[in-house]
């Protein structure tokens, strides 16, 4: 238990050299992170730093999206695509920041009888309070508010949609664990916790009566869930992800037989939960061979687009579609184009990406998806932050090329090693919708 107890405090550890390094490599966006002091009650002793697109409607949606164990808000801001979705579709991001310490440090309190009560205290209580300034501070609209999380934030938007199923609309979390799984501050972190070490298997009416306890005599509509987990999680394992849907189906009283299954991009299964009107009310994907590493690449436009905030304004049915833009083809008018040019030599190579803007509005902080051939590995790169080194890769613009006016364009570039393949990249997307390649 002692050497467990070791490795797990060693990635709390990693996860804040991460999140350090993650802020100082913060994308520029359209518009500017922000802390907020006196937001309201605070039993958390939490801090609130809200994301506000230049570009939004007279009430914007809100966004919760909440980092995890050892992590930081404006961290989550910078290591996620949330940001970078507001600008495209007006929506405002909260980011809050846990004070708690239970073992790992800096983690959502989801373990404490007060935050598992209604009104109870300590974060959930804090959360609700930002919720609420944003709605009258910039008129966010109280009919749509949105929890996301990864990890801890992840266990509390399980949390949240729980407790308070009245105040947001539906919720989207990675690697979390069902409510009231952790006992107490004596069964938390994972790694010492029955929760997750192993032992942890209610009946889905066990799950449900939780949820169904935080908030007494309502009878109002739950918030719908979509869930993450990869297969090769260890830290908080892909079991657990069973124990959600269990928890949800029950809550909505549905069947824990999918009514659809499909595959939207390579490595990922999705499991559809729908009521008998067709409604998708849970929605869980299976992430082949991940991690703790989620959300990556197209997760969180996933997210937005199961909230409704994609532009699609739609609630996906039963056998609706809604595979992320990541994996889209191509539309016949694409907003973008993308052209690219290799260079190679021995096991080395060059690559130069130009990015035309071919719509009619201009583009204010970008993030460009694509996924380098196998054996390619980039050792430096210009105009643009490259992350990560190989696999699925986003290119994040820097101060100076963050906006891309209509009918401009941009150019990237990047120096990689490879081991003998040295073609170039089949696909690219901009801010999550796929661009034409030339």
């Amino acid at each position: 238990m002692r050497s467990k107890r070791t490795i797990v405090l060693g990635s709390a550890a990693l996860l804040v050299v991460a999140g350090l390094t993650l802020a100082a490599l913060r994308p520029a966006y359209a518009a500017t992170l922000t802390e907020v002091t006196n937001f309201g009650t605070n039993p958390g002793g939490m801090r609130m730093h809200v994301y506000v697109p230049t570009s939004r409607p007279p009430n914007p949606a809100i966004v919760v999206a909440m980092h995890g164990c050892g992590g930081s808000g404006p961290g989550f801001y910078s290591g996620s695509e949330f940001a970078g979705l507001a600008d495209r579709h007006g929506f405002i991001v909260i980011y809050p920041t846990a004070t708690q310490q239970a073992g790992f440090g800096n983690c959502f309190d989801t373990w404490s009888e007060a935050a598992k009560r209604r009104g109870g205290g300590s974060d959930p209580v804090s959360i609700v309070s930002m919720v609420t300034y944003v709605q009258r501070q910039y008129g966010g609209d109280p009919d749509r508010v949105y929890a996301t999380g990864s990890s801890s934030g992840g266990m509390m938007t399980n949390e949240m949609l729980a407790l308070y199923p009245d105040v947001f609309k539906a919720g989207a979390a990675f690697m979390g664990v069902p409510f009231t799984c952790f006992a107490n501050a004596a069964d938390y972190p994972p790694g010492s916790s029955r929760c997750t070490g192993g032992s942890m298997d209610r009946t889905p009416q066990q799950w449900g009566d939780a949820v169904r306890q935080a908030y007494p005599g309502y009878t109002g509509p739950r918030p719908r869930v979509q869930l993450w987990h990869g297969t090769g999680d260890t830290l908080v394992p892909y079991r657990l992800l069973q124990e959600e849907i269990e928890q949800w189906t029950d809550v909505f009283g549905i069947s824990q037989t999918p009514t659809a299954t499909d595959t939207p991009q390579a490595g990922w299964n999705r499991h559809r939960y729908a009521d008998a009107s067709g409604t998708v009310q849970v929605e869980a994907y299976s992430i082949q061979g991940a991690g703790h590493s989620l959300p990556s690449t197209g997760m969180a436009a996933s997210a937005i687009a199961f909230f409704g905030l994609n532009g699609t304004g739609g609630t996906p049915s039963a056998t609706a579609s809604s595979t992320p833009p990541a994996s889209s083809p191509p539309p016949a008018t694409s907003a973008c184009r993308v052209s690219d040019t290799v260079n190679a030599w021995n096991t080395g190579l060059t690559a130069s990406i130009t990015i035309t803007n071919t719509g009619n509005a201009a583009v204010n902080g970008w993030t460009l998806a694509f996924t380098l051939p196998a054996g390619q590995t980039i050792t430096s790169g210009w105009n643009a932050q490259f992350s990560p080194t190989s696999g699925a890769v986003t290119a994040r613009n820097v101060s100076y090329n963050a906006t891309i006016p209509p009918g401009a364009s941009t150019t990237i570039g990047f120096q990689a090693t490879h081991t003998g393949n040295t073609g170039r990249p089949a696909t690219f997307t901009l801010n999550g919708a796929a661009c034409a390649v030339s």
